[in-house]
């Protein structure tokens, strides 16, 4: 299972270089688009199919929601892919514990998984750790460069290996 952001993950803080193609617009950068979001210009096509080339199931982990289907999943080429709804926790997270952690881990029930994220830490790394019965990458995406192809590696090493790697 393949959990992944949308925010700084797809969608990076910096604009991408020009040479990234974009199958769906040739406005300028950062301008508007039909959803009247100026960062879906971010986007890069290619994202998706490298997604798909990954050995699992990929999961939306983002407060995107049903919009991640509906908006960004088409802009680079996904199918509607599941979507984590996230509860409305009475209890806030351990301190230092990103609010998405322990969600992710209870819809994970039990299975290995990775999650592709800008926010994750080591105490979301420990906690899963402690409180999540398999294996599990948590990797950190730099929210400025967006997800790259050293992301990708990482994450398909550790599939390839396990629990060997990260």
């Amino acid at each position: 299972m393949i959990f992944v952001d949308i925010d700084g993950v797809l969608i990076p803080l910096r604009a991408r270089p020009s040479g990234v193609s974009r199958r769906w617009s040739d406005r300028a950068a950062d301008g508007p688009d039909r959803h009247g979001n100026p960062l879906l210009d971010r986007l890069d096509p290619a994202d998706g199919r490298r997604l798909l080339a990954l050995p699992g199931e990929l999961v939306w982990a983002s407060t995107w929601m049903a919009e991640a289907n509906t908006v960004v999943a088409p802009l680079i080429g996904l199918p509607a892919l599941p979507v984590v709804d996230w509860p409305d926790d009475v209890e806030g997270p351990p301190r230092g514990v990103h609010w998405k952690t322990r969600p992710l881990a209870r819809w994970a029930a039990g299975r290995p998984f990775v999650w592709l994220d800008d926010e994750t830490s080591d105490a979301d790394r420990r906690w899963v750790a402690a409180h999540h019965p398999q294996p599990a990458l948590l990797h950190r995406v730099d929210p400025h460069m967006g997800l790259t192809d050293i992301d990708l590696a990482a994450v398909r090493q550790w599939l390839d290996h396990g629990d060997e790697v990260g």
